[in-house]
């Protein structure tokens, strides 16, 4: 996969954004940012669509930018002299498609039936947009349709909100969601940005919904760990279950034979994808300990910690 699908697929969310006045640019971007999502489709339906991207990706240069409604070649041009990184069309259309990829510019074509998937296969894209989502059958139909095209991947676009968001993020065929949900035009127009910026909070804490599964408890010894399961168990019933390295009660705390991750112990924080959530996170300002990389069998990762530690507990992220 191109290195800007990759990191469009670690984010997760695709804010859809139509901006009237090149004065939105700046703070809209910045509301996005700090609320955990540094991308944006700029669609083109403005005349302010090619200012606003060239601002954006002068401000925010770290951001994903990209355009959007794309329908001819000269908005091609306009979009990559600005700044865009990916180019969205809402349809395939066979001479934007083919000058992008003689170009070298990652486009994502819309496509809402079997005969635009060939029609993409045919010019060797991977990804494509599924617009519009939901009226178009939605996640049935993205899962119906992918089945003959094992190496396709879908954003799907149009009709997803905070509500059905998981549901189609859970099927790994899809790489992101494109939405306006948090971009809405009457937010941007009345400045109100920092009702984006929660909005957008929101949605990302709902993509990599952590939640808190057990804590791990550091000893120094087989007899300290069992005096603490003892009285544990003896004061609040808690249920034992005992390996070699450790004791598990109740499968809520998890008692360590030695000194493991942290300084006192570790917390074991859940998240629907451990990918998108070591990218959110890093972008946050935390570092991964590389090498507590856990795999299942099938190359898939399961597990991680974090460097940092909070109160000397060390974070271990778990694929729930």
């Amino acid at each position: 996969m191109n290195e800007v699908l990759e990191k469009i697929n670690k984010i997760g969310i695709v804010p859809v954004v139509t901006i009237d006045s090149i004065e939105y640019a700046i703070p809209l971007a910045k509301a996005l940012c700090e609320g955990g999502l540094p991308c944006a489709e700029v669609t083109f339906r403005t005349a302010a669509a090619k200012e606003s991207i060239q601002k954006m990706t002068k401000e925010f240069p770290n951001m994903i930018i990209g355009a959007g409604t794309v329908l001819n070649i000269s908005q091609v041009d306009e979009a990559v002299v600005a700044g865009a990184r990916f180019i969205v069309s809402p349809g395939l259309n066979p001479k934007v498609v083919q000058y992008c990829i003689n170009k070298g510019i990652v486009i994502i074509p819309g496509c809402s039936n079997p005969t635009d998937i060939e029609q993409a296969i045919e010019f060797g894209i991977d990804t494509v947009k599924f617009f519009p989502a939901e009226a178009a059958g939605g996640l049935n139909m993205i899962k119906a349709m992918s089945a003959p095209y094992g190496n396709l991947k879908f954003m799907p676009t149009g009709g997803i909100n905070i509500s059905n968001l998981n549901s189609y993020l859970e099927f790994d065929k899809i790489i992101a969601c494109g939405g306006t949900w948090m971009v809405k035009q009457e937010l941007i127009r009345e400045g109100s940005f920092k009702a984006i910026e929660n909005i957008t909070r929101e949605a990302v804490e709902t993509m990599l919904s952590f939640e808190l599964l057990h804590i791990g408890v550091n000893t120094r010894s087989d007899e300290e760990a069992n005096y603490i399961a003892r009285e544990l168990e003896k004061s609040f019933g808690f249920k034992r279950k005992e390996n070699s390295k450790s004791i598990f009660l109740s499968n809520c705390i998890n008692i360590m034979k030695s000194s493991d991750f942290g300084k006192n112990g570790y917390l074991s924080i859940g998240s629907n994808n451990l990918n998108r959530a070591i990218y959110h996170l890093v972008n946050n300002g935390y570092m991964v300990d590389e090498n507590s990389r856990c795999f299942n069998k099938n190359g898939k990762l399961i597990s991680i910690y974090l460097r940092n530690e909070i109160a000397g507990y060390a974070i271990k992220l778990i694929q729930k």
